[in-house]
């Protein structure tokens, strides 16, 4: 059988698709085997538990198959992936110190000057499969907020490590949980002591930038009693005409009166396949708030979970997708609520257009001990033409009968009757569909800071226009 080229649609991205010279200092070979393996974590000087932990999740994912339901995921070759690549740049603290094309990146993106304005308590930013900045405000560090990149944790706190690694996310729950496990590398370690606020959100900021590789970072956040903390996760990746693989994992633990939000702006190019996972436990009376933007990529697999396991605790997700040509994005929220009095809200929209195809996939579950849950499901999907497909595939397992649940589900075109009168009104026939666009995507934006939904406007510009004015 012939093999297929992967097919990438052409589009002006501008800051999104610029593109570095290929640098590093080691990397390893395409494929993934236990000499791959032994590679990174030698690479890392990882401690003995950490590479036998590695190399039981590869034997895990070895067994498993990819998922029957869904996207095809045929493609998705591990043969033509490099795992690991470690630029040619030093972790450190100070702008100046990373390397000059990596640095003029960030910049592009606007991360360095987020920082200099103080929108941002602190800034990791990792390039290929290691972090190259990371910093965080000294008044944070006296209160004893812990922000460094995942490695640093693992190596100066390895108990905590121990304690939480692999406790939210176990590389059995699939085949891509299994292969993270097997080559993570970079990410965030968070730790926020016991009520501190942490009053300006802290912001990792991740760049693919190899073509064929595939970038595996690994997000820890532990958040204690009484304490509040707002993270942002923002990435990109230029685009290329070969299969490159997102496959991180985010392991967050809200404590009993704490509260995390957790924010997303994913960006990723058309040759993607971003099959993520997170997931959050949450404690009595704490709560987890998740925002999530899903931009590009070839196909998406993201389902936010969180577990709700002390009394009173509580989810609200809130998210948006954009699906167009040649796009699969299967995204949705799962809610697990495993104790009483605990609450859920998911809030839905995604948008499709050019035959593009966008899925809401969610789960409520209630087990037989969570009496007086209550859980209430959003569902809207916008479809702006007719080639376009939008499904919403909600599951609800409830084990006992104290359960208000709610669930509603709207799918529509966009209307003629509107833009016609947008038109009436002097406004283009494109300006008119993106008015009625933003307006859908409204409620999403007011909830992330100011510059990132500006981003977030100008992403579904950019996929309603196909370039950046």
């Amino acid at each position: 059988m012939a093999k297929q080229r992967t097919h990438v649609e052409e589009m002006d991205r501008g800051i999104y698709d610029l593109k570095n010279a290929v640098k590093y200092r080691s990397k390893t070979e395409k494929g993934l085997s236990e000499s791959i393996i032994r590679q990174i974590s030698e690479e890392k000087g990882e401690p003995e538990w950490m590479l036998e932990l590695r190399l039981k999740a590869l034997e895990i994912f070895n067994k498993k198959d990819n998922p029957s339901w869904g996207p095809d995921l045929s493609e998705v070759d591990i043969e033509k992936v490099t795992t690991y690549i470690r630029p040619d740049a030093e972790l450190t603290d100070d702008w100046k110190n990373v390397p000059e094309d990596i640095r003029s990146t960030f910049d592009a993106l606007g991360i360095p000057e987020a920082e200099k304005e103080f929108m941002l308590s602190g800034v990791g930013a990792q390039y290929d499969s290691e972090v190259v900045y990371h910093n965080i405000q000294r008044y944070l560090l006296d209160q004893g907020v812990v922000y460094t990149d995942f490695e640093t944790g693992l190596r100066e706190y390895p108990e905590v490590v121990k304690k939480y690694f692999q406790k939210c996310i176990t590389p059995n729950l699939h085949k891509y949980a299994a292969l993270h496990y097997a080559v993570w590398s970079g990410g965030s370690f968070v730790y926020v002591p016991e009520g501190v606020k942490v009053d300006v959100p802290l912001q990792s900021y991740f760049r693919l930038n190899a073509p064929g590789a595939g970038q595996f970072e690994h997000t820890l956040i532990i958040i204690e009693d009484n304490a509040y903390c707002h993270f942002i996760e923002g990435c990109s990746a230029p685009k290329y005409n070969v299969l490159n693989l997102h496959a991180g994992a985010v392991e967050l633990f809200v404590g009993k009166n704490a509260t995390l939000r957790y924010s997303t702006i994913e960006n990723w190019s058309r040759n993607m396949y971003n099959l993520n996972t997170k997931r959050a436990i949450v404690d009595e009376r704490g709560k987890i708030e998740w925002v999530s933007g899903s931009f590009g990529s070839k196909v998406s697999m993201l389902y936010p979970t969180s577990v709700l396991k002390g009394e009173y605790a509580n989810s609200e997700y809130t998210g948006i997708s954009f699906a167009g040509a040649g796009q699969y994005i299967d995204t949705g929220a799962q809610a697990i609520h495993t104790a009483s009095h605990t609450t859920s809200t998911v809030n839905s929209k995604s948008i499709s257009k050019s035959g593009g195809i966008a899925v809401y996939r969610g789960l409520v579950s209630v087990a037989p001990q969570a009496k007086h849950v209550k859980s209430a499901v959003s569902c809207e999907s916008l479809m702006l033409d007719a080639e376009s497909r939008s499904d919403t595939i909600p599951v609800i397992d409830i084990h006992n009968r104290d359960v208000d649940l709610g669930h509603e589900a709207k799918i529509g075109r966009i209307s003629d009757e509107v833009i016609f009168y947008l038109m009436s009104r002097g406004i283009s026939e494109n300006e008119a569909k993106a008015m009625v666009v933003r307006g859908f995507a409204e409620p999403i934006a007011k909830e992330l800071p100011m510059e990132y939904a500006v981003e977030m406007n100008n992403l579904i510009s950019l996929e309603l226009e196909g370039s950046i004015g």
